[in-house]
């Protein structure tokens, strides 16, 4: 068995150019799946049955593994078939009739407005620290950008007058994002009253955001910054730069956002990645129509 998995995997790598880390990935799920079988009692892929591989699927839900990860054990476990039958070691795939696990959708965690207020009104501004960290958070949720786009930022790249930033986001694409007042504003205090005496020679260049002395501030600097006004507000919820993001993009679609624009600003490839924020639109549309819609009440 091991060497007709070893005769796939070459196969992934030499006729489909499949990257290390995918190979890596295709073993040590059909690896898995090649001890279960084993467990079974079986010594040969052509006598592997569909029950083979329910029990297989059985076995993974019972050790935790999330639907995800078994839905892409399954599919590992179509493709390694799949092979067999291109190479005429068998004539079916008992695994192609089976179903993938039914995903959850895990929608992102959004704050309200009035807990974006309350954490925006943490810091301050009568200290330098303040002022810095207001802007901060200001960009990251009107701007609705990424730690790494966040950190990236140079003064180079605001366009206060035109009231757009240039962000460097994924594959190093770029994007223009309109950003608001409130954080033109604030921005515009940090570069004139703080960032002024952060800035070092050779250190700090065109970096917007520094800290205290005056290099580039960290991921989990940002985080740190973020979670000690989160508990200053008093929220107890699990709060990350990326719930910014979240928040950003779910008040723009509630505020009746077009999709197409909101994907533009997120700076998303796929429309498809987008749409999971309009679950709370989605949600109260339907609540709306539970309401009252006639043949809701009166079946």
């Amino acid at each position: 068995m091991e060497e007709w998995l070893n005769e796939f995997l070459q196969f992934l790598r030499v006729e489909k150019n499949a990257s290390h880390n995918t190979v890596v990935s295709y073993r040590n799920d059909l690896e898995r799946y090649l001890r279960l079988l084993k467990s079974t009692g079986l010594s040969q892929f052509t006598n592997v049955t569909p029950a083979h591989i329910f029990e297989v699927l059985r076995e993974l839900n019972a050790q935790g593994l999330a639907p995800a990860s078994s839905a892409r054990n399954l599919s590992a476990i179509r493709a390694l078939h799949q092979f067999f039958m291109r190479e005429g070691y068998v004539e079916q795939n008992p695994a192609s009739d089976i179903g993938f696990p039914r995903l959850m959708k895990y929608l992102p965690d959004t704050l309200t407005i009035p807990e974006i207020d309350l954490i925006l009104r943490q810091p301050d501004l009568g200290g330098p620290r303040g002022v810095r960290d207001r802007a901060l958070l200001e960009i990251l949720y009107g701007a609705g950008v990424r730690v790494s786009e966040l950190l990236a930022l140079r003064i180079s790249n605001l366009y206060f007058e035109e009231g757009f930033v240039r962000v460097i986001g994924k594959g190093n694409k770029e994007r223009l994002v309109p950003i608001g007042e409130q954080a033109i504003h604030h921005t515009t205090g940090y570069l004139t009253r703080v960032r002024t005496q952060l800035a070092r020679h050779h250190k700090s260049f065109d970096t917007l955001f520094l800290n205290w002395r005056g290099g580039h501030l960290s991921r989990m600097g940002v985080w740190k910054i973020l979670r000690s006004y989160v508990l200053q507000a008093g929220i107890t919820k699990k709060v990350s730069p990326h719930t910014l993001r979240h928040s950003f993009a779910t008040h723009l679609i509630e505020g009746g956002a077009d999709l197409r624009a909101v994907q533009e600003m997120l700076g998303h490839a796929d429309i498809v990645t987008t749409q999971i924020y309009t679950h709370l639109d989605r949600e109260y549309l339907k609540e709306v129509h539970r309401t009252f819609h006639p043949r809701e009440k009166y079946g």
